[in-house]
């Protein structure tokens, strides 16, 4: 800002002179010297005009010297009327230059106080950009702004959208659940944000997921009955409220639905497995886990076709190479998790397929299909175009953190064979 206004003034202190050294220059004294030599001129004319009358005879040697006499009377006159106002005599062109001086710097200061915007001054930050691509705010003055825009414009669903999940990732509950209220106001048909809206609420009022979340998740799975996080975050809160069988169907649904290579899956199986030991400890728990798993048979004797059904189609998958920059190889260690994912270019970040594997295996050639989508309603085939990203987690889950190094593609179509990524930056 401060070489905003240090380039500002310098072009105004450029643009003065040829506005006020014309007017310095104009001297007051012109406008008299010409009325003098007019008012000369005039004298001169008149008695010329006398000594030819008195050539011709029409005048007479009396009237003559007469005429001559108050023509002399009269030059005097002026001669005398303009030395006598010359001393006291201002020019109206400085007064006006200096004028100019002051008016024309503090004009355009106020004026663009009033029209212009301060704020496009100042450095464009991160705040403006989104964590990993998917689109966190982390910047305070983003989020401020964004709130103030809202408050404005509240029906604006991708913008709490946006608000919710920035704080979520802040871990500020409290405002993410004030922004998902909004949201599930405006769009109240989308299971997703009923699940964000319960996670958030839960972590907000004492990490519990018993009374509002459940009734959220609720929700969120009669909208959407596959919904994976809806149906994590529901078995969580029955093995809170020590409801084990329904603990197990939601876990059991989960595992059926993930990818064989989904990084959490061990652990989700792991809980079915305490569910499952729970039950039996209580009284009559035996008999209720074995018809718990008559029906869970029944029914996955049931979904058999459409399960064989859903084939990825080869012809959509994406294939490449992955390999790690030499420059960064100090940086990770051959046990860190590698993660190649493929998102939509526009539209939802979530993942639309992912592979797990380790810096080890690399380089290492990889294919992305729908087999390996983490929701079912979001599959590499469902979108035209994205992006596959290859990253070094020194977390271990799929979200970008700082530290990672990773690497991209540009923009490419499902379907894209021989892609060559080489993890070459580091994650802010």
């Amino acid at each position: 800002m401060t070489l905003f206004w240090i380039l500002s003034a310098a072009l105004l202190l450029l643009a003065l002179p040829f506005v006020v050294l014309p007017l310095v220059r104009k001297d007051a004294h012109n406008n008299d010297v010409l009325r003098d030599a007019a008012n000369l001129e005039i004298l001169r004319d008149q008695s010329t005009e006398m000594s030819a009358d008195l050539q011709h005879g029409l005048l007479n040697d009396e009237s003559f010297e007469q005429g001559q006499r108050e023509l002399q009377s009269r030059l005097l006159e002026e001669v005398k009327t303009t030395e006598a106002a010359v001393p006291v005599k201002r020019n109206p062109a400085k007064i006006l230059a200096a004028m100019l001086v002051i008016l024309i710097p503090l004009t355009s200061v106020l004026l663009y106080l009033e029209l212009g915007s301060t704020k496009a001054l100042l450095p464009q930050q991160a705040e403006l950009s989104v964590a990993d691509g998917f689109g966190i705010i982390r910047s305070e003055n983003a989020l401020e702004e964004l709130e103030k825009k809202l408050q404005k414009f509240p029906e604006n669903p991708d913008g709490w959208l946006q608000l919710g999940r920035s704080y979520s990732e802040l871990k500020r509950y409290g405002d993410a659940t004030r922004a998902y209220a909004q949201l599930v106001k405006l769009v109240p048909n989308e299971a997703q944000l009923w699940t964000d809206y319960a996670d958030a609420y839960a972590m907000d009022h004492g990490q519990t997921l018993l009374g509002e979340p459940t009734k959220f998740l609720n929700k969120a799975l009669a909208l959407d009955p596959n919904n994976t996080t809806a149906l994590a975050l529901a078995g969580s809160a029955a093995m809170e409220r020590g409801d084990y069988p329904v603990a197990i169907t939601d876990w059991q649904k989960l595992i059926s639905l993930l990818p064989a290579e989904y990084p959490d899956l061990q652990m989700i199986k792991d809980g079915v497995s305490q569910a499952r030991e729970f039950l039996l400890k209580q009284k009559g728990g035996k008999e209720a886990l074995a018809q718990l798993d008559r029906e869970m048979s029944s029914a996955q004797f049931a979904n058999k076709s459409k399960s064989d059904a859903a084939v990825a189609d080869p012809a959509l998958a994406i294939t490449g190479k992955v390999t790690l920059s030499p420059s960064l190889k100090g940086k990770v260690s051959p046990d860190d998790i590698v993660f190649i994912l493929a998102r939509a270019a526009e539209g939802p970040k979530m993942p639309l397929a992912v592979l797990r594997k380790q810096v080890k295996d690399l380089p290492m050639e990889f294919t992305l299909d729908d087999s390996m989508a983490m929701q079912p309603q979001l599959k590499l085939s469902g979108f035209d175009q994205v992006v596959v990203v290859a990253r070094v987690s020194k977390s271990g889950t799929p979200v970008a953190q700082s530290g990672d190094v990773q690497g991209m593609t540009a923009t490419i179509k499902p379907g894209t064979k021989g892609l060559n990524i080489v993890i070459d930056s580091v994650v802010p």
